[in-house]
């Protein structure tokens, strides 16, 4: 497995989650339930992408501004997810939020998955592809 492949598998898993919860409504128990995966899953993968994917493309004038604006992208992420934090689950303005958090979330891993994987490809050599998924996967074993 390559850090390409790795990503894509989390990112599969972000996707599905933000379509449950734009699917819940009101103060439920599944509604809390999805949402805590959910900020717990974007939090560490986020973590663990800056690690040991952007960390090695900010070395590389090529990748530099990319992988700056994707971790700007981040904090943006963050900042939507302490906003739900904030809204009580039986607000109408917390459906809207969360809408706007799957739409965020969903441009950057498009963004990622069809910009930045193309840049990186170029500066990243096989091997260093290989073990960044390891050292990855590693991470968000231990963090989730």
């Amino acid at each position: 497995m390559n850090i390409f492949e790795a990503l894509r598998n989390d990112h599969d898993i972000q996707r599905d989650l933000l379509e449950k919860l734009v699917d819940t409504s009101g103060d439920s128990k599944t509604r809390d339930e999805i949402f805590k995966k959910l900020r717990t899953e974007l939090e560490v993968h986020a973590d663990a992408e800056e690690r040991y994917f952007y960390k090695p493309l900010i070395d590389s004038d090529k990748t530099q501004d990319k992988a700056r604006h994707s971790i700007a992208e981040h904090h943006e992420i963050d900042e939507l997810i302490e906003k739900l934090e904030e809204t009580d689950y039986s607000s109408s303005a917390w459906l809207k939020i969360a809408k706007d958090l799957q739409e965020k979330v969903e441009h950057h891993l498009d963004e990622e998955e069809h910009e930045v994987f193309q840049m990186a490809g170029k500066v990243l050599s096989e091997k260093n592809k290989k073990s960044l998924a390891k050292d990855y996967e590693d991470h968000m074993a231990k963090e989730r």
